[in-house]
Order: structure tokens, then C-alpha cells, then sequence
């Protein structure tokens, strides 16, 4: 599964419309998990999540990451690169975006490098070498605000443990990138399509926490990096 793109067959489908639409797991999808370790502070915490898309031989492909084993909220679980929103990610965004109110922009451009070795530049979307986890690539280019297209915004209800406020932005990958997990918060890193990660999860292969899996079918739907782009992905809470 963790291979740059899986080998494995296509699932079967059941069609709505033009999209197909995988079958939905047995198991109840949901908020609450064990995984979970409580944050103390009931109050969301602002964080930003990056979805990197590229074309590929077979279809949109997405970076994905296996979270490490150590980490706070849902270890093992397989996410997009984010987290949440630092102190320092409103001077960064001033000094990218021109305003300290970008400070979600800059957390996923910041988390983007930190976690699987991508800089988003106004050159685009690069690879940083080797254990340089700096953000010198991006001061000496910084990219456009419009690069990250906010396609998604979720707030984890008062009942979860660990509350976020995350806003979901997309950008336009090259293709050829090879992503570099820290090997802490990321432990792995590599390019899959939606349908295979949705099997994959639908079978009992991986594990998706709920706003991931719903942004995945809304990814699996897309054709191209431009209707990836120009997504817009509601929260929805489990039925």
C-alpha cells in the first residue's frame, strides 16, 4: 500500500451520477476515537491541512502521510500533511502573504516542509534536500496566497477530546516530486489515488480519522488537479 502509487486492483464501485462512489465501510465512521489523547483546552485550536495533487498515468494522485507511531492525535493513522497553527505562523505569513491574518496559509506551507520535505515556492512545489527542514526555499520565493486554494473548512464538535479548527487548502504538484517523512510525526510519504485509499480503508488496510475520509471521496470524484482546485467540501457530521 505504502508503494508511490498502489498496484493493487481497482475496487469495485457503485455509480451516482457521472462519479463513481465506493461502498461505505461497516464500520461506523465518527468523531470519537480511542486514538485521541485529550488536549485539555476545550476550545478548537486554528489549524491548517495541506492537500498536494498531481496528475498521474491512472488519475489525480494526493501526498499522503502515515502518522508516526509516537504522536499525540491519532497515531498510525494515515492523514495529509498539517497541523496547528503556531505562534510564529503570523510573522511568516506577513512575510509571505503580506498579512498576519494568512497565518493558516503559512501553517500548511510551514507543516508542508516539516513533514514530508515540500516547499511550496512562487516556482511551485519543490523538494528540499536531504534533512533540511528549513524554510529558506520559500523566503527567497515566496508563493502567491491564491497558490493555496481553501477548499475545506472543519471544527471538531465540543463532545471530541481534541478540538481543531481546520481549514483545508489545496495545491498543484509537479510531477516527479518524492516526499521525505521526518520520520517523527510522518512516518512514511508517498503519492496514492483517492479510490485506492478509500479501498484501502473500506477493507481494513488503514486507518482515516472523519474529516479525511470525507475529503477523500470529494478527491475521489475529481478527474483533474483543476476540479481538485476548485473543490469545495462541506463538513458533514456521521449519519
Amino acid at each position: 500500500m505504502l508503494a508511490a502509487t498502489s498496484s493493487l486492483t481497482r475496487p469495485a464501485y457503485r455509480h451516482a451520477g457521472a462519479f463513481p462512489v465506493l461502498a461505505p465501510r461497516l464500520a461506523p465512521s465518527t468523531w470519537q476515537n480511542p486514538n485521541v489523547r485529550p488536549d485539555g483546552p476545550s476550545e478548537p485550536r486554528p489549524a491548517a491541512t495541506v492537500i498536494a495533487a498531481r496528475q498521474g498515468a491512472d488519475g489525480v494522485e494526493v501526498l499522503m502521510l502515515k502518522r508516526g507511531s509516537e504522536h499525540r492525535f491519532l497515531p498510525g493513522y494515515l492523514a495529509f500533511p498539517g497541523g496547528a497553527v503556531e505562534p510564529q505562523d503570523g510573522g511568516l505569513a506577513s512575510r509571505w502573504f503580506g498579512s498576519p491574518a494568512e497565518a493558516g496559509r503559512a501553517c500548511a506551507v510551514r507543516e508542508l516542509v516539516e513533514e514530508a520535505g515540500l516547499a511550496l515556492t512562487g516556482r511551485g512545489l519543490v523538494e528540499i534536500g536531504g534533512d533540511d527542514r528549513g524554510l529558506s526555499a520559500v523566503h527567497s520565493a515566496p508563493p502567491l496566497a491564491d497558490a493555496l486554494r481553501e477548499i475545506s473548512h472543519w471544527v471538531a464538535p465540543e463532545e471530541v477530546p481534541v478540538r481543531f479548527d481546520a481549514r483545508f487548502f489545496a495545491v498543484d504538484a509537479p510531477p516527479g516530486l518524492d516526499p521525505h517523512p521526518d520520520g517523527a510525526e510522518a512516518e512514511q510519504a508517498w503519492w496514492a489515488r483517492p479510490v485506492d485509499v478509500l479501498r484501502d480503508f473500506a477493507e481494513g488496510r488503514c486507518e482515516l480519522y472523519w474529516p479525511t475520509s470525507k475529503t477523500m471521496e470529494a478527491l475521489a470524484r475529481c478527474a483533474t488537479v483543476q476540479d481538485v482546485l476548485a473543490l469545495h467540501v462541506p463538513q458533514v457530521e456521521p449519519g
